[in-house]
């Protein structure tokens, strides 16, 4: 039996009993994938919801309200989709690990994740000057543009992956 670490690692994962009991029970992978497809729903729901204010949508809500409201949402969205993602992944893990659509997907979660650790150190600590009526400066706009895009192409490739 492999270690994580060998080259065989991904079979290594994919021959615990935990991935066993996943691949086994009827209906418990797509109980898994439903729960991660709602965790993605409440996140990217929130994240879009956040964008579109950025956007100039509903000027009149402050933004520091927005986040304080939809933030918490959006990382228990997050704590939801990486916790059933991981558990998906046992069960597939050697497949998965070769797709090149699965490695682009990582790539995309990250680079979502930059995108808002960036926003948040950055733009955001202006948010007082345009938190309510006024535009948001180009770079939070830019944001949230890139957080929409980034967004879109990660739930693409995790529908692409049933199909490639």
């Amino acid at each position: 039996m492999s270690k994580p670490g060998d080259p065989g690692w991904l079979g290594w994962l994919e021959s615990t009993w935990l991935a066993d009991v996943l691949r086994g029970a009827p209906l418990l992978y797509p109980l898994l994938e439903t729960v991660h497809i709602l965790g993605f729903v409440v996140l990217v729901g929130a994240a879009v919801m956040f964008d579109l204010r950025l956007l100039g949508l509903s000027r009149r809500l402050p933004v520091t309200e927005l986040a304080a409201h939809l933030l918490p949402w959006a990382r228990r969205g997050l704590a939801v989709a990486a916790a059933s993602g991981a558990l998906l992944f046992l069960t597939q893990a050697t497949q998965l690990g070769r797709s090149p659509v699965f490695g682009l997907k990582l790539a995309l979660l990250a680079l979502a994740g930059l995108n808002a650790a960036l926003f948040h150190r950055g733009v955001f600590r202006s948010v007082r000057d345009w938190d309510t009526e006024a535009a948001a400066p180009p770079a939070a706009r830019g944001a949230a543009v890139l957080s929409v895009l980034l967004w879109t192409a990660v739930i693409t490739c995790g529908r692409l992956l049933a199909y490639l």
